[in-house]
């Protein structure tokens, strides 16, 4: 038998008989349009490849018949049981080896989309040998435990199939046996980094209480919210944030992979940076949760294990931004249609920038800036409230940016003696506070900001004076309880920074801070 499975990593069994009737290509079971027109793909690639179509009745059967099957990853599967049952070749495949891949007419094997998932799902059926395009060898080398053997032209599959592979023997084809150990990933060849541009924090002149706040998100994975007259660098401060990311570890880059292969043109490019996603305001429901007709991951998928980044968030319509409350309480997010449900994982921070007023000059220091505030205090109520309180109760830092003095920007001069907090400082101070968080929780990719209850009691006990401005706060700001854990939580990163083992009032008051711009923003003009 012939193996073969979908996106969703369900193996796919692929039968074929020859009747004597007219010549022609069925398939059966439960095929969309893309997979029924592998026909054509076939005929073209059985004639591009000088090798013969049976001039019978094909009948190709995809099993469980039930299940939808849909994409290109099928074709070589087909193509595969068609030379089996014309007696084309001679050796019928093991049980554990898997075909996958797109033909084209003129006989080459094409990469397919989400072929991470597939070789999960095959190797979790007791696959253990993939047979898969070469472009898609790169990201196939990166799921441990697997063999895997890249295909270029069909002649590669009809070698495979004739003679199966022989690692003793010179051969075309590209192969290699990834490492069966679950925390690395085997490279059949060098993946080279696909680096996006992000700005440095070194530019960011004179903000240095922005720099703290981006320290503090980045190590503790707590969602932030720049706030501040135009031209102050809130989107350069935001985009900075990627950048201080510890690298993928190579089970989140198997993972983040896995989900950019569903959807991005460039599926089979490997991806090794934290993602940095960065929706406009103009976005769509669809292309911000995830679905259409084949159901693909949105940008909160997409930003998983790195930064959703959105610029001006009061300028986003109040249905998309409410979109966010689930993932970033659950870390997932389910998309459900008539046909089928996909529960995505969302776990990113998010960072986001706003003006205090539409025309975003409301409080700013007119000795730095010639421009005044005209907007109406009604005007400037309903702009701060399209920012619900439910959302900004999911985020830990809000921090406002202020005007810098233009003689600072072209120059120099560091500005940050207090905390010394140059690029390179904070990266090192975001690798040991990483590390903390791993000893604390252990390999499980909690951090700070997502720990538990059970966890936040056991590792977040605060002394008599802690709570007790904490309480005394929460009080006068009238915090919620999501709200004073939050405080909590973020007070426990301030102290890992520090070095302390217990939550203290100089952390408590620190995080205090953070959350009373937030409830500043709640509040009238």
């Amino acid at each position: 038998s012939l193996i073969d499975h979908s996106t969703e990593g369900m193996p796919v069994r692929v039968e074929c008989r020859l009747s004597n009737n007219l010549p022609t290509i069925i398939i059966v079971g439960a095929a969309n349009r893309t997979v029924d027109e592998a026909k054509e793909r076939i005929r073209g690639a059985f004639q591009a490849s000088g090798i013969t179509l049976p001039r019978q009745r094909i009948t190709l059967n995809l099993a469980p018949a039930d299940v939808p099957k849909a994409g290109s990853g099928l074709d070589v599967a087909m193509m595969a049981a068609i030379m089996l049952a014309a007696g084309i070749t001679g050796r019928t495949p093991a049980h554990n080896e898997a075909f996958i891949g797109e033909v084209g007419l003129d006989g080459t094997i094409r990469p397919v989309r989400g072929v991470i998932g597939k070789l999960i799902g095959g190797r979790k059926a007791g696959i253990t040998t993939f047979y898969v395009p070469s472009d898609n060898q790169q990201q196939a080398a990166m799921v441990p435990g697997v063999h895997i053997i890249g295909m270029r032209h069909v002649q590669d599959l009809l070698t495979v199939l004739r003679s199966g592979y022989d690692p003793d023997k010179p051969s075309t084809l590209a192969t290699g046996l990834n490492s069966p150990d679950e925390h690395s990933a085997g490279m059949l060849t060098p993946v080279v980094p696909d680096h996006s541009p992000v700005p440095s924090v070194d530019d960011l002149n004179g903000q240095d209480q922005v720099k703290r706040a981006l320290l503090l998100a980045a190590a503790g994975g707590h969602n932030i919210l720049l706030d501040g007259p135009p031209g102050t660098g809130k989107s350069m401060a935001a985009r900075c944030l990627a950048g201080l990311l510890p690298p993928l570890s190579p089970e989140e880059m198997l993972e983040v992979t896995q989900l950019h292969s569903l959807n991005q043109y460039d599926y089979s490019r490997p991806v090794t940076h934290r993602p940095l996603r960065a929706p406009h305001h103009s976005i769509s429901y669809t292309a911000m949760v995830g679905g259409g007709s084949i159901i693909r991951p949105g940008e909160i998928s997409l930003a998983h294990r790195g930064v959703l980044f959105l610029d001006e968030l009061p300028e986003f319509p109040r249905s998309i931004i409410e979109l966010l409350r689930q993932p970033l309480e659950d870390g997932v997010v389910t998309v459900a249609r008539n046909r089928d449900t996909v529960i995505y994982p969302a776990q990113f921070i998010l960072a986001a920038t706003s003006n205090p007023c539409p025309c975003g000059y409301r409080g700013t220091d007119h000795a730095t800036s010639s421009r005044r505030c005209a907007c109406s205090p009604s005007a400037v109520q309903r702009y701060r409230t399209r920012t619900s309180g439910p959302l900004l109760d999911r985020i830990d830092l809000v921090v406002p940016v202020d005007q810098v003095d233009h003689g600072s920007l072209l120059g120099n001069e560091q500005h940050n003696d207090d905390y010394k907090l140059s690029e390179a400082s904070i990266k090192r101070l975001v690798l040991s506070v990483r590390a903390i968080q791993q000893r604390r929780f252990g390999k499980t990719g909690v951090l700070n900001a997502t720990m538990d209850a059970a966890a936040l009691k056991r590792h977040c006990a605060a002394d008599a004076d802690a709570k007790r401005l904490l309480n005394q706060a929460a009080r006068q700001l009238g915090l919620s309880a999501r709200a004073y854990l939050k405080c909590l939580r973020l007070a426990r990163t301030i102290a890992d920074i520090s070095g302390s083992d217990n939550v203290c009032l100089p952390h408590v008051s620190e995080a205090l801070r953070y959350r009373a711009e937030a409830g500043d923003r709640t509040d009238g003009p």
